[in-house]
């Protein structure tokens, strides 16, 4: 699907959405009458520090407007900007300053929602789609948190040995079906009906609810999530009551 196809079947009763360069930023009318902010990057292009500033003020500004409408981050980039300006002018702390901002505005009663429909990889993924509370995908969008060509570089293990351990363990490897496996994806929409009802169906889910590590236990693809985030809330209860009170 285009992005305007996209846009189309999202939102049926309206949007005013701009795309300028390769950047999204606008409003659109849900089917219930209610507001949703929507942003984000297009066009299979590159997260550098220009970018990221933009949308995270993006993100500031609907924090402080205070209507707590959903915030959309419609996704399809490369990954981060790869040039000596943006790491000399610090390009992980604007990546990493725009991920606090869409932590924020889910905090501040925002609910906000990543659609990945084309690519994306490593800091711009991180910093945008998984740094959403709640990530969907369409078909034939392709996220890598690290490609194993650059995993082996990282790691200095031959691409083979990557190759074995990326198709027994979904944390290794990259692709959509792997980040649905781990949990990192909510879901898959059918992009043969109306997104609007898909749409609808995400915003309707319990705000804070942050089910990924039981979906990547649950889908197999991240066994001890589950046992590990028992053990830290069993922790956390334990801490709580030994702790002095008044």
């Amino acid at each position: 699907m285009t992005l305007d196809d996209i846009l189309a079947s999202l939102f049926p009763n309206g949007s005013k959405i701009a795309t300028t360069g390769a950047m999204i930023a606008g409003q659109a009318i849900l089917p219930d009458g209610g507001r949703v902010h929507v942003l984000g990057i297009t066009q299979g292009q590159p997260l550098g520090v220009d970018e990221a500033i933009v949308l995270a003020g993006r993100v500031i500004e609907i924090v402080k407007s205070g209507d707590r409408a959903p915030i959309l981050v419609l996704v399809d980039s490369a990954s981060q900007r790869m040039s000596k300006r943006d790491e000399l002018l610090g390009l992980s702390e604007y990546l990493s300053h725009l991920a606090k901002t869409l932590l924020l505005a889910e905090a501040e009663g925002h609910r906000t929602v990543g659609l990945l429909y084309g690519g994306s990889a490593a800091g711009a993924f991180i910093a945008t789609a998984l740094a959403t509370a709640t990530l969907v995908a369409l078909p034939g969008a392709h996220p890598a948190v690290m490609d194993l060509p650059s995993m082996a570089r990282v790691t200095k293990l031959p691409i083979d040995v990557l190759k074995a351990k990326a198709e027994a363990t979904p944390v290794f490897a990259p692709g959509l079906d792997n980040m649905v496996q781990t949990g990192g994806i909510h879901a898959v929409w059918d992009e043969n009906t109306p997104l609007a009802p898909q749409l609808a169906a995400v915003l309707q889910r319990p705000q804070g609810q942050d089910d990924r590590a039981r979906l990547g236990a649950e889908r197999g693809g991240r066994r001890k999530a589950a046992e590990i985030a028992d053990r830290v809330v069993t922790l956390a209860a334990a801490a709580h009551q030994g702790a002095p009170h008044g």
